[in-house]
C-alpha cells in the first residue's frame, strides 16, 4: 500500500470519527463553532502519525483512533486561538473565514476551549491499559513546556533580532511538540519498548523542525490559493523564522538535514517504518 493511499485511508477514518462526535450538552452555537473548525479539512497529519506509529509497533490502530482524534481536536483549538485578533489576527484559514470572523471572538475563544477540554475527556474515557501514559504525553506537548511555550515566544518576541537559538525554541514548542506526541503516544498504546518510544521521539522532533522550516519558507514563496491563508505576514510582522536567521538557501539545507536525521531514527523499526520514511521525505515537497 502506498504512502498516499495509507494516509488517505487513515484520514478518512479520522474524519468519520470526528464527524460522529456528539458533543453532548454543548449549546447549539458552541457545537457549530467547534465543528466549523474541527471539520474544516486539513491534512490530519498529527492523527495519522499516531495511527501509523501504533501500527508500526504492532498495535491496534483502531484502539488508538480516539487519541488520534483528540490530537486533531487540540490542533483545531490551537488554530482557532492562533487566528484571533490578539494573536496572529488572521481572517482566512484553509480557504475559509476564520472562526472568530464567523462566530465572533467570544464564541471562538469558547470553541477553542471546548475542543481542548473535550479532547481530554475522550482520552480519559478510554479503557486502554496505557491510556493514562499516552494522555500524559499529549498533555505535556500541548502544555506550558510544549506548544504553549512556543506560541508564547512566537507572539512576544516578534520584532526582535533574528536568533537561531530562540527560533529553535519556538519551533520545538510551536510545532515539533505536537508532531512528536502523537508518535510517542501511538507507540505507548502499542506497548512498544522504551528504545522504540525514544526513536519515535527523535523522529518526531526532527520531522517537526523540518515541517516548521518548510512552513516558514512557504510563507515567503508559497501559493496563497494552495495554502488557504494569507502569506507574507511573518516577514511583515518581524516574526522570528529560520529563513530570517540563516537565509532561504541554508534553511532549505537545514530542513533536508532534519529529515535525514528523522529517517535515520527509524532504523530500529526496519521496513515497518517505510510509511513514516516516505512521509518525512514528502515534507520537503510540501506546497501547503
Amino acid at each position: 500500500m502506498t504512502e498516499r493511499k495509507t494516509l488517505a485511508d487513515w484520514k478518512r477514518a479520522l474524519e468519520t470519527y470526528l464527524e460522529a462526535l456528539p458533543m453532548e450538552g454543548a449549546p447549539d452555537i458552541l457545537r457549530q463553532a467547534m465543528r466549523y473548525s474541527l471539520l474544516a479539512g486539513g491534512k490530519r497529519l498529527r492523527g495519522c502519525l499516531m495511527l501509523a506509529a501504533c501500527k508500526m509497533a504492532g498495535g491496534n490502530a483502531d484502539a488508538a483512533l480516539p487519541f488520534a482524534a483528540a490530537v486533531e481536536m487540540i490542533h483545531a483549538y490551537s488554530l482557532i486561538h492562533d487566528d484571533l485578533p490578539a494573536m496572529d489576527n488572521d481572517t482566512l484559514r484553509r480557504g475559509k473565514p476564520t472562526n472568530h470572523v464567523v462566530f465572533g471572538e467570544a464564541v471562538a475563544i469558547l470553541a477553542g476551549d471546548a475542543l481542548l477540554t473535550h479532547a481530554f475527556e475522550i482520552m480519559a474515557a478510554s479503557p486502554h491499559p496505557n491510556a493514562l501514559r499516552a494522555l500524559g504525553e499529549i498533555a505535556r506537548a500541548a502544555g506550558v513546556s510544549g506548544m504553549l511555550a512556543g506560541q508564547t515566544l512566537d507572539v512576544t518576541l516578534a520584532g526582535t533580532a533574528p536568533d537561531t537559538d530562540l527560533v529553535r525554541r519556538i519551533h520545538e514548542g510551536k510545532t515539533a511538540a505536537l508532531l512528536t506526541a502523537p508518535l510517542t503516544a501511538g507507540l505507548i498504546l502499542a506497548g512498544a519498548e522504551e528504545n522504540q518510544i525514544e526513536a519515535g521521539r527523535v523522529y518526531g522532533y526532527h520531522l517537526g523542525i523540518a515541517f516548521q522550516i518548510e512552513d516558514d519558507l512557504l510563507d515567503l514563496a508559497g501559493d496563497p490559493a494552495l495554502m488557504g491563508k494569507t502569506l507574507g505576514k511573518d516577514q511583515a510582522e518581524g516574526k522570528l523564522t529560520w529563513p530570517a536567521c540563516v537565509g532561504v538557501s541554508q534553511a532549505e539545507k537545514d530542513a533536508e538535514e532534519h529529515i535525514a536525521l528523522a529517517v535515520k531514527a527509524l532504523d530500529p523499526f526496519g521496513e515497518k517504518a517505510d510509511f513514516l520514511r516516505d512521509l518525512a521525505f514528502s515534507t520537503l515537497k510540501r506546497t501547503q
